[in-house]
């Protein structure tokens, strides 16, 4: 089964580079509020690059959801921002710009291997997933200064012991927010309907995503950096960029309990995203849902699951070569 049927454009390389930032500030801090770095900002500035908007090349009854909490018996804070990590053996940290400001924000989370970057927006909890793993963690709140440069606002480290390796892709986080999205769920539920087979469930919420949504060429050239899917609302609209068709796939999965991870980096020589799941008889399979650079695909979702996979399937996937992964949602 050949996975590549034409090579990703420059666009997407561009579209996905770094960590998919997110979220745009807002809040109203002047020049004359400077006192307030004192004692609460370090201001050795780091300096961080501007995201384009993320997968934006054209693609031609609610079960019990395991929502995140800040629950508040871990918590670092001050005066400016607050970061939850009470529930980090469930794979996620919240983050918190609790001041004003006009500047834009950012969370900043540093595993054992990756540092990834987020937008945050003030007075709202953000979730963000420990995708690293079991290990050291940091967690940076940062405020822009001039041009690329931040201040850090705050920061929290702790160690983390998941309770299992598929905390962190289980949950809603900012990029797969169906947490906040009702009817994306009871959708899922009636797509997958009595279906077990996690592979088979992939086969039935790729159908209906492909099916039932258009690519919006109107909102990929409009869109900015900061966007972040509306699970329920591109369901309503049924048109979508890319990230959309990503994170609804993502969503849906997830919500039925399908550990599902939304992954970026490269497939050979090209920057590429795919959507990864787990089963009890495949243990985690790459690219079961990926985006060639045109549209998204599905692999036949018997591939891995038989000894009579096809040879050239199973030497791609088992090859570690072929993989690259940057970031993992």
């Amino acid at each position: 089964m050949k996975l590549w049927k034409r090579t990703l454009p420059l666009l997407l390389a561009t579209a996905l580079a770094l960590t998919l930032l997110t979220g745009c500030a807002s809040g109203a801090k002047t020049e004359e509020d400077d006192g307030l770095y004192i004692d609460e900002v370090v201001m050795e500035e780091i300096e961080i690059e501007d995201e384009a908007v993320p997968l934006a090349v054209s693609p031609a009854a609610v079960n019990d959801l395991l929502l995140p909490t800040a629950a508040g018996t871990a918590v670092e804070s001050n005066s400016r921002a607050m970061i939850d990590y009470s529930n980090i053996q469930d794979g996620y940290v919240m983050v918190q710009f609790t001041g004003s400001s006009e500047k834009r924000l950012v969370s900043q989370v540093t595993g054992p291997s990756t540092t990834y970057t987020y937008y945050l927006k003030a007075g709202v909890w953000a979730t963000f997933p420990l995708s690293d793993g079991n290990g050291k963690y940091t967690v940076t709140v940062l405020e822009n200064t001039t041009d690329k440069k931040y201040a850090q606002v705050l920061a929290a480290s702790f160690n983390v012991t998941l309770k299992d390796e598929f905390a962190p892709f289980i949950r809603p986080n900012q990029y797969v927010n169906y947490g906040a999205a009702p009817k994306t769920v009871a959708k899922a539920k009636d797509v997958v309907g009595s279906e077990k087979d996690p592979l088979k469930q992939v086969e039935l919420v790729y159908n209906y995503v492909v099916k039932n949504l258009t690519y919006d060429k109107k909102k990929a050239a409009s869109v900015s950096s900061g966007y972040l899917p509306d699970l329920d609302a591109v369901l309503a609209a049924k048109t979508g960029i890319c990230f959309d068709y990503a994170a609804m796939m993502t969503g849906m999965l997830r919500s039925q309990g399908v550990p599902c991870k939304l992954v970026v980096g490269y497939a050979g020589k090209q920057y590429h995203a795919w959507v990864s799941v787990w089963t009890k008889e495949t243990g985690w399979i790459d690219g079961v849902i990926y985006f060639n650079g045109t549209s998204w695909q599905r692999m036949d979702p018997t591939f891995a699951s038989s000894a009579n996979s096809s040879d050239a399937i199973m030497k791609y996937i088992g090859d570690g070569k072929n993989y690259s992964v940057k970031y993992v949602y």
